[in-house]
C-alpha cells in the first residue's frame, strides 16, 4: 500500500513539476510581418495623441512609387490587453497616468517581443514622449521583423552554392527564389508571385568604380544603370533598366557586415517599356577583395501594394556575410 502512495505522489509532482515548467516557457509571438498592436482607449486614439502615433508610425515608406505606412497599425482598448491581443511581437501600450513614462520591456507576455509603455499625465507629456522616441521605437521594431523574416526564410533555403562561390559570401534566400541569369560577376534571381515578381542581384565592379566625392549618387546610379542596361531588359526593342528620373532616390551611408555601405532607394523604369517599381540598392565597400559588392532588390507588381515584397528583400540582402 505505501508503494502505491509513494507512485500516485511521484506521478502527481512530475506532473506538476512539468505543468509549471511549461508555463514559465513563453508564448510564441504571431502576427504579420509589419504589423503592430496599439493598445490606446478610443477618447486617445481619436484625438491627438492617435494623430502623433499614426504620423510616426504610419508615415509613408520612403523609396515606395505609392504612399504605403511604414507599419500597420491595429488600435485595441486598453480593457482588451489579454488574450490574443498580447501575442503581437509589438505592442505600444499608451496611458494617462499621474507619473510620465517611457518602458521597453522584452518578451513581456510572449517572444520574440517588445513592448512599449508610454504614459504621461497630460496629452502633451504623452505627445512629447512619442516624439522623443519614436525613431529608437520604430528601429527596434524593425530589427525585429528583420530577424523575424530571415527566420521565416530560414525555413526553407535556396541552395546558394553558386553565390558563395562566385561572390564569397553567405546569404540566406527563400527556396521561392530561383535562378535566371548567371554570369562572370553577376547573378539575378526571380520570384514569381500573382501580380508581377520580385528580384535580387548580385554584383561586384572594381573598389574604384564609385568615387566617395560631392557625386556619390550619381556614381552609384550611373553604375546601377549600366549593369541594368546590360543584363536586365524587357521584350519591347532597346528596352533597359535605369533609374527612373522623375523620383530623386533616397541615399545613407550604414553598414552590413561591419562594412562601409551605401543604401539607395528609388524608382526603376524599363527604357521604351511600360514597366516600372521600386528598388533598394547596398553598395558595400569590401577593402579586403578590393571590390564594391552589390545586391539589389526590385520588384514589379503594378495591382499590388509593395511594401512587404521590398521588405523581404531588404532581410535577404541583409543577411549577407562576406566570408574571409
Amino acid at each position: 500500500m505505501n508503494k502505491i502512495h509513494f507512485l500516485f505522489l511521484f506521478v502527481t509532482l512530475s506532473f506538476f513539476s512539468c505543468t509549471k515548467k511549461n508555463d514559465n516557457v513563453p508564448r510564441k509571438a504571431t502576427g504579420k510581418i509589419n504589423t503592430i498592436s496599439v493598445i490606446i482607449d478610443d477618447q486617445l486614439w481619436d484625438g491627438e495623441i492617435g494623430d502623433s502615433i499614426r504620423n510616426k508610425f504610419a508615415s509613408p515608406v520612403v523609396g515606395l512609387p505609392q504612399e504605403e505606412p511604414l507599419l500597420t497599425i491595429n488600435q485595441y482598448p486598453t480593457k482588451l490587453l489579454e488574450g490574443f491581443m498580447t501575442d503581437s511581437r509589438t505592442i505600444i501600450v499608451v496611458k494617462k497616468e499621474e507619473d510620465n513614462l517611457f518602458e521597453i520591456v522584452k518578451n513581456q507576455y510572449a517572444s520574440p517581443q517588445n513592448v512599449f509603455h508610454i504614459s504621461g499625465n497630460t496629452s502633451a507629456d504623452i505627445i512629447n514622449i512619442i516624439e522623443k522616441n519614436a525613431p529608437k521605437i520604430i528601429q527596434i521594431i524593425k530589427d525585429t521583423e528583420i530577424a523575424e523574416d530571415q527566420r521565416i526564410s530560414s525555413l526553407s533555403l535556396l541552395n546558394t552554392k553558386i553565390i558563395t562561390n562566385k561572390f564569397h559570401i553567405s546569404l540566406k534566400v527563400p527556396s521561392s527564389y530561383s535562378y535566371v541569369l548567371g554570369k562572370r560577376n553577376f547573378i539575378w534571381l526571380k520570384k514569381e508571385i500573382i501580380s508581377g515578381n520580385s528580384s535580387l542581384i548580385i554584383y561586384q565592379v572594381p573598389i574604384n568604380s564609385i568615387k566617395k566625392d560631392a557625386n556619390l549618387i550619381r556614381n552609384i546610379i550611373r553604375m546601377r544603370d549600366s549593369m541594368g542596361g546590360l543584363y536586365i531588359r524587357g521584350t519591347e526593342p532597346d528596352s533597359r533598366m535605369r533609374t527612373e528620373e522623375g523620383y530623386s532616390p533616397y541615399f545613407s551611408k550604414i553598414k552590413l557586415d561591419a562594412k562601409e555601405t551605401f543604401e539607395t532607394k528609388g524608382t526603376w523604369e524599363l527604357k521604351n517599356d511600360f514597366m516600372s517599381g521600386p528598388f533598394i540598392n547596398y553598395a558595400i565597400v569590401d577593402l579586403k577583395h578590393n571590390r564594391i559588392l552589390v545586391l539589389e532588390g526590385f520588384c514589379y507588381s503594378p495591382s499590388r501594394e509593395k511594401r512587404d515584397l521590398m521588405f523581404e528583400l531588404e532581410s535577404i540582402i541583409k543577411s549577407i556575410s562576406i566570408l574571409k
